[in-house]
Parts: C-alpha cells; sequence; structure tokens
C-alpha cells in the first residue's frame, strides 16, 4: 500500500490532482487507436473478397473495372459499431437521413462515425483545455468533470442537431415550392406529356430554386425509369419527404390512376388547393408579424419616450432639491 501512496503522490506532484484520470483516459484513448488499427489491418474475409472480384466488368478495349462498391470499405469493417443492430431503429434513422438529404447508402454509419469521432475530439480538447492549458486551476471537482467532459457531450449530440435543422429546413423548402412544382405539372399534362416525362421535366426546372424538391423527382424519375413500381416510387416519396401536402398529393395521384380519373383534372384541382393554401399560409405568417414585434417595440420604443418625457422633470426636481438643501 505504501508502493501505492508513493506512485500516487508522484503522479499528483507531476500531473495535479486529476493525474490518475488523466493517465487512465490516456490508456483508454491508446487501447480504442490499437483496437481501430488491428480491425483495419485483419484480413479481408474471402467471401467478401469474392463478392468484390466478381462486381468487375470488362469494357470494349478488354480492361477490367469495377462498378460503384456498395459502400465505403473502411466504414464496412465497422458496421456491427456503426448501425443499430435493431432493424426498426435502423430504418427510422434511414428515413430521417433521407429526408434530411443524405441518400447515401453509409449515410447511416457517417452519422454514428462522426457523433464517435466529436466526441472524443471533444473529450480530448476538455481534457487538454483543464489540465494542460490552465483551465482548471481553482475549480471544484465538480466543475472540473463538467469542463472535461461537457464538450465531449456538445461534440456527440452535434450531428444529431444538424441533422434535425437540416429535417426541418428541407421540410420547409419542399413546402414552399411544391405549389409551383404543381403548377408546372398540370402545364406539362395538359401540352401532352406523360406523368414519367412531366417529372422528368418539372425536376430540371426546379433545380435553380428548389433544389430538395428537385432532388425528390428526380428520384422519382430513377425508380420510375429502373421499372418500380409506380404506386410505390410515390408512396415511398410521400413517406420520404415527410410533408403533408406532398403525402396528400400521392394520395390523389393514387385514387386517380385506381378510378381512371383524369390526372389533368386531379392536378388542377389539388394545384388550386395548394396556391389557396399558400396564400392562407402567408396571411398566417403577416396576422402574426405584429404578436412577435411587440415586445420588440416595447423595449425599443417605450424606453426611449420615457427618458424624453420624464428625463427633464427629474432633472428640473434635482437641481431644486440641491438649491433647497444649499439655502439651508
Amino acid at each position: 500500500m505504501q508502493f501505492l501512496t508513493n506512485i500516487n503522490d508522484q503522479i499528483t506532484a507531476l500531473l495535479g490532482p486529476m493525474g490518475l484520470i488523466i493517465i487512465v483516459g490516456v490508456l483508454g484513448l491508446i487501447l480504442v487507436a490499437m483496437t481501430v488499427v488491428m480491425m483495419l489491418r485483419q484480413p479481408e474475409d474471402p467471401l467478401e473478397k469474392l463478392k468484390r472480384n466478381s462486381s468487375r466488368k470488362v469494357d470494349a478495349d478488354g480492361k477490367a473495372t469495377l462498378r460503384q462498391a456498395s459502400g465505403n470499405q473502411q466504414l464496412q469493417k465497422f458496421a456491427k459499431f456503426l448501425e443499430p443492430e435493431d432493424v426498426n431503429e435502423l430504418s427510422a434513422k434511414q428515413l430521417e437521413l433521407r429526408q434530411a438529404g443524405y441518400q447515401s447508402r453509409d449515410a447511416v454509419r457517417m452519422f454514428y462515425f462522426a457523433q464517435m469521432a466529436l466526441g472524443l475530439l471533444g473529450l480530448l480538447g476538455g481534457v487538454i483545455y483543464v489540465n494542460f492549458l490552465g483551465g482548471g486551476e481553482g475549480l471544484s471537482t465538480q466543475k472540473t468533470m463538467m469542463y472535461t467532459i461537457g464538450p465531449g457531450g456538445v461534440g456527440y449530440y452535434l450531428p444529431k442537431y444538424w441533422i434535425t435543422k437540416r429535417v426541418d429546413a428541407r421540410k420547409e423548402e419542399i413546402t414552399r415550392g411544391f405549389p409551383d412544382a404543381l403548377d408546372m405539372m398540370l402545364v406539362c399534362v395538359e401540352a401532352g406529356q406523360s406523368l414519367d416525362q412531366c417529372i422528368v421535366r418539372v425536376a430540371s426546372e426546379l433545380k435553380a430554386s428548389y433544389r430538395s424538391l428537385s432532388e425528390e423527382f428526380e428520384v422519382v424519375a430513377y425508380e420510375m425509369k429502373a421499372g418500380k413500381d409506380k404506386i410505390t416510387v410515390l408512396n415511398d416519396m410521400g413517406e420520404r419527404c415527410g410533408v403533408q401536402d406532398v403525402s396528400s398529393f400521392v394520395t390523389v395521384l393514387v385514387q386517380s390512376a385506381a378510378f381512371g380519373t383524369s390526372i389533368s383534372d386531379a392536378l388542377r384541382v389539388y394545384a388550386a388547393e395548394m396556391r389557396d393554401k399558400r396564400v392562407m399560409r402567408a396571411e398566417e405568417a403577416a396576422n402574426k408579424l405584429p404578436t412577435k414585434m411587440t415586445l420588440a417595440t416595447m423595449m425599443l420604443t417605450v424606453p426611449p419616450l420615457l427618458i424624453i418625457l420624464v428625463g427633464p422633470s427629474v432633472l428640473g426636481i434635482t437641481e431644486l432639491g440641491k438649491m433647497g438643501a444649499g439655502g439651508n
């Protein structure tokens, strides 16, 4: 026990009161780094190698080329750690990332990798700031732990916050651009184009103004060209967008195809409804504006007005009081 006490005293004298925690943290980082290196250097699975070799194709010149891989090969090794094992949780996360605009097959892995990497970087930065840059001098143990672990927690939750903001912004952009897209689709259909052709045209026309909505229509066009069922493709679009207007539009098209009614008539009625809905949203925002401006108006108008009106009177009363005190 005396030997351990001496070691503890030496560590405390060298690194301060948090010396043991620093050493344990450094050892943990070293073990994590060694584990990552060992996993990267592990031999390739023969089955995966066979799949990779079978994906080769030979072009007209006889040269072997590779098709696009199914995913990042480095992240594939960590798939067990970077993907939820629950299928429902994995599907929900994939849907959330697609609603944020990340359509890659590695999006889920990249999300969890970003959480882990930013969390470790934040934790490392907190340890360096508190113990080596003098940020922990004079702090209690609770505040020291907070300043050490806090940046790691912020880094861990930063990707989730970013995805949430991206989903909200993308839904707002789709909602704003959807009435214009319906009007363009109506013009294309009435001009004699099929639904597939008008979706391709609308996707190209909306790319400059509403990029998120254009990307969704491009996905629909590609899936239709690939031979996927049209109703399934439209339902997937409604689920992927996560906007009520798009879901209702998909329902209108599905019902029009099921009952054999004219698509142009359905688009005309629904486009008019979306235009009215957009006007109602603008009026609602305009009616909310005076309420939102009330607090700012009071803070910026009332204090200067009181100073202008009451200030001279207060100054006069103060001077009279000084004169009366001097006369006495």
